[in-house]
């Protein structure tokens, strides 16, 4: 047999995801776009894709057949096409929340060496959903299916904080009635102080309450219309949990809320 016709092409390794660099190359003006988030002469378009216009042109022909992009007939500026449009509406109807959240919150579990739990709003108000524990022993009592309280629990918080009024306002009303028969501690003033405080910080804290000897910081999720789609709670014992606004722990939960929520289609929280 002739050898030059035996010869083989060597064997592709394994984890070795070649792909088709051409697409690549494309796709970095797709990206470009995204990033600037408006239509763009092609000038600026090809250099934010770090290729000269001419090497860029017949890439954005090609995309505007497929109907990725669409030139404008008046300016000239190319945008994101109708097609594009289709496919990230079905990409975000395949979405599950809690999907993307669960794998994060362990991530994040292990590395903060923390419990880290994921909650949703419930037909009784913010609900445990799911827990993931560390690998230390995290003496927590919080099972899934636990309803947090809305006002004293930094989940609950966070819930009332970012939720429309009209889903909240009932429960809020109940609880700061059971509050005042309690113990007369959170006046309605106190509350909005609370609530603006996780607006700003993008947190909700609890130190020590309403369990004792445990500290927590919650985080918001927003889906891609900018809704609160989950919550994000990290948990542990307050001498091993630090509880400061701009702590290692309150940094990587930020870190890791924001990045679900990009996951979700939310670039503007």
């Amino acid at each position: 047999m002739n050898n030059e016709h035996s010869a083989e092409r060597p064997a592709e390794k394994s984890g070795d995801r070649r792909g088709i660099q051409s697409i690549e190359v494309g796709g970095a003006l797709l990206q470009a776009l995204v990033r600037h988030g408006g239509p763009m002469i092609l000038k600026d378009l090809a250099r934010d894709a770090g290729m000269p216009p001419a090497k860029a042109h017949p890439y954005l022909v090609s995309f505007g057949k497929l109907g990725l992009i669409e030139q404008d007939p008046v300016t000239g500026r190319y945008g994101l096409g109708a097609f594009t449009l289709q496919m990230g509406l079905s990409a975000l109807h395949e979405l599950n929340p809690l999907r993307v959240a669960t794998p994060e919150a362990a991530k994040l579990s292990d590395e903060i060496q923390q419990n880290v739990a994921i909650a949703v709003w419930g037909n009784q108000g913010p609900t445990i959903v799911s827990i993931e524990e560390c690998s230390r022993q995290v003496h927590v009592n919080m099972r899934v299916g636990t309803v947090m309280d809305l006002l004293t629990s930094a989940t609950g918080r966070v819930f009332a904080a970012f939720l429309p009024a009209r889903m909240t306002a009932a429960l809020i009303e109940e609880d700061l009635a059971r509050l005042k028969a309690d113990r007369g501690a959170l006046s309605r003033e106190g509350l909005e102080a609370e609530l603006e405080e996780v607006r700003r910080e993008r947190l909700a804290r609890a130190v020590g309450k309403p369990i004792p000897g445990i500290n927590a910081f919650t985080a918001p999720i927003f889906d891609h219309t900018g809704h609160l789609a989950l919550a994000i709670t990290a948990m542990g014992p307050s001498g091993s949990f630090d509880p400061d606004w701009k702590g290692p722990i309150a940094k990587k939960l930020r870190a890791c809320a924001a990045a679900i929520s990009g996951r979700l289609g939310n670039t503007g929280s």
